[in-house]
């Protein structure tokens, strides 16, 4: 992200972003835990024929889309009895027969079905590609559909439902559209995801309406956490690069070299990938966030054969009925692997992303299309017209907005931070039920997520991964993950790893938090035994820790942007002992800084305990007041220490009026001071506050 681009973002409009992204809790629908449908039965050959010919859509391709639709039937060889199509010889006989501008076998499936004692038909539209490379995945062959439901008393579409990357993420849908417009589909480079385009700009994906050009999409928007109202961002996955993002893209590896190396690949080049400008070959090699990512240029349209003159096609395909290849058992191809290495244990959850993809024969929404509707306001709207369509429940979904952090302009150097969009798109992994999933607009979303604990985890180029658990009710309800919905990520060449010991704490410790000074609280989650989260070396944090007893500790981190080494709280304690030290930190940390900026030849001559001098040098009757308050603070944790209740009361009410006094003299030594020290002093007195404030309330030591 380049300098001009680094506006700040309040919380307001971070969360109002994550206001727009979805819908579906609030409707109290889902589209995967829902009534049952009616049955369906096949459409005969013509009438189907008609449909297909009708609706046959007008592909639009990325200029660096290497993988376009194809017949697999020229790659089909015999097994022990079964008809299959093996990745190697699909990859390396399309690769074969390519040439540019005109790729092998143009071919787009249909299928048909109707709903039994329903006017509702839908007709499919089947895409199969040789390969899928994309920044989450990769695998052999590639299956992707648009379903188009048509009202057949009126001949009237109903929805158009267009598939996205997996079940967890929302597809591109829109309700009742133009009978007399030709659905349009923008696929997306690598992984074919299909986005729809229904507005008067044929090649470009729009999410919202703008003046007089139409949404794409009819997706609704979330509602249901507090304060997520500001915007409506319709929740699907879209086209992200066609709306400005970056998309970094990866290189599949199989038996320990690039699969354009392979022997049983000898038709495959590198140049038969995604182009270089678009490929990150390690994420952990990057130090930062790759920049200069091309976003989305429309190359070849592919168009119908008989119906050319709709649209300026490149490409002519023909149109087929996929019970034609319905005797093929199955795709095939070995488990690939990253070019660069990832755990184990993520590699194999991620499996079913880097190995094939299944008949669509096979798929249950091959004969019941009504399955793969995404959106509950759309499964709704059909329900209340077709009997055939089953009512929708509740669907649990979780959300975040992720955001970059940087150094704040109005923090003194290294020592504060804030947030700002990010154009980079970043991986989604959630653990406990695993299926990696893109992030589109900087927006995180899994859908259809199981109540319970779950651990969400972030990755992307040139970052460090974030981590955290996330518990998820079953209420039908949205969870933002993060902290109000927001996950800042950081930059590896920025980053600092934070690092709790719970495993020797001094009691079970339930959640962990970490605030800077000026950003103010960018990680907060349970934890059960140890945690860590990578923090923004120029940023200067209060780490929070809580026990099951709701007890609070806190510890002063300020990392050195120049170390960059790992900071370890080892035994993370609750109570007053920790709560009083954690303020005697933090005012000897300001008490320094403001020793550095004032004089240094006017010593002064108070004093007292209070560090009230009669010194008319407004910065070190500060410095001296913070000098009294952490005097005060290590005696609270001492006497907390020592079991004395009392003692440390004492101290702590003295510390509570000596912080008092350090405000007055801050506001007489401002003009003195450097601006942003003085905004710095002001946030950690409004911390010193607070963590008094539950030192003096603690019931534990």
């Amino acid at each position: 992200m380049t300098d001009d681009s680094r506006s700040d973002i309040d919380r307001r409009t971070v969360l109002g972003a994550l206001a727009g992204i979805g819908g579906a809790a609030m409707a109290g629908c889902s589209a995967f835990e829902r009534e049952r449908d009616g049955q369906t039965s096949r459409i005969d050959d013509d009438a189907a024929r008609e449909l297909a010919t009708r609706f046959a859509p007008t592909l639009y391709f990325d200029v660096h889309e290497p993988w376009f639709p194809t017949d697999p039937r020229p790659y089909v060889s015999e097994r022990d009895g079964e008809t299959l199509v093996t990745g190697f010889d699909a990859v390396d006989g399309y690769h074969e027969q390519y040439s540019e501008g005109a790729p092998p076998n143009p071919t787009v499936f249909y299928h048909a079905v109707e709903y039994e004692g329903s006017p509702l038909a839908v007709v499919q539209f089947w895409f199969y590609s040789v390969f899928d490379q994309f920044t989450t995945n990769f695998h052999w062959h590639d299956w992707e559909v648009l379903h188009v439901f048509v009202d057949t008393e009126t001949g009237d579409p109903q929805l158009y439902v267009a598939s996205s990357h997996s079940r967890t993420v929302p597809n591109n849908e829109f309700l009742d559209p133009d009978p007399e417009l030709i659905p349009r589909i923008l696929s997306e480079l690598g992984s074919h995801s299909s986005t729809l385009s229904v507005n008067d700009v044929p090649d470009r994906f729009q999410r919202v309406a703008i003046d007089d050009l139409l949404a794409d999409i009819t997706n609704t928007a979330l509602e249901g956490i507090e304060d997520l109202a500001d915007l409506e961002l319709p929740l699907a996955y879209g086209l992200p690069r066609d709306e400005g993002s970056r998309l970094p893209y990866l290189v599949p590896e199989y038996d320990g070299v690039p699969i354009y190396d392979h022997e049983r690949l000898p038709s495959v080049t590198r140049e038969s990938l995604i182009d270089d400008e678009l490929t990150v070959r390690s994420y952990d090699a990057l130090t930062s966030p790759p920049t200069g990512l091309p976003t989305r240029e429309t190359g070849l349209v592919f168009g119908h054969t008989e119906r050319t003159s709709d649209a300026d096609t490149d490409v002519e395909y023909d149109l087929v009925p996929s019970d034609e290849l319905e005797h093929i058992t199955s795709f095939t191809g070995p488990q690939l692997s990253f070019e660069f290495t990832v755990p184990d244990v993520v590699e194999d959850a991620m499996a079913g992303h880097i190995t094939t993809t299944g008949t669509p024969w096979s798929q249950p929404r091959y004969e019941n299309p009504a399955a793969d509707i995404s959106v509950p306001n759309h499964r709704t709207a059909l329900a209340d017209r077709y009997d055939a369509i089953g009512e929708a429940a509740p669907i649990n979904t979780v959300v975040a907005r992720l955001t970059e952090t940087i150094t704040a302009d109005n923090a003194p150097k290294d020592e504060g931070l804030t947030t700002t969009e990010t154009a980079l798109e970043s991986v989604v992994l959630l653990e406990s039920d695993p299926e990696a999933v893109p992030t589109f607009g900087g927006v995180a979303v899994v859908q259809d997520v199981p109540a319970g604990e779950h651990r969400l985890t972030i990755n992307g180029a040139g970052r460090a991964p974030h981590s955290e658990r996330v518990s998820v009710s079953d209420d039908g309800t949205p969870t933002a993950a993060g902290v109000g919905g927001e996950i800042p990520l950081v930059a590896r060449d920025e980053a600092t790893k934070l690092e709790i010991r719970g495993e020797n704490a001094s009691s079970d410790l339930s959640s962990v938090a970490v605030e800077d000074d000026f950003a103010g609280r960018l990680y907060e989650s349970s934890i059960d035994g140890n945690d860590a989260v990578y923090v923004h070396a120029g940023g200067a944090y209060t780490t929070e820790v809580r026990d099951t007893d709701d007890a609070v500790g806190a510890y002063r981190v300020n990392p050195s942007p120049e170390a960059g080494s790992m900071v370890r709280i080892e035994r993370p304690e609750t109570g007053k002992a920790s709560l009083s030290e954690f303020v005697a930190d933090i005012a000897d940390e300001t008490r320094l800084a403001i020793a550095a900026a004032g004089d240094d030849d006017d010593d002064g001559d108070g004093d007292d305990e209070d560090g009230d001098d009669d010194s008319s040098n407004a910065v070190e009757g500060l410095e001296r007041a913070l000098a009294a308050v952490v005097e005060a603070a290590r005696r609270a944790a001492e006497r907390a220490r020592d079991s004395e209740r009392a003692g440390s009361d004492k101290q702590l009410e003295a510390v509570a009026e000596r912080l008092q006094r350090v405000e007055q003299r801050l506001a007489e030594a401002s003009d003195d001071l450097p601006k942003s020290l003085s905004n710095a002093t002001r946030n950690r007195l409004r911390q010193a506050d607070r963590r008094t404030e539950q030192a003096r309330a603690a019931e534990t030591l």
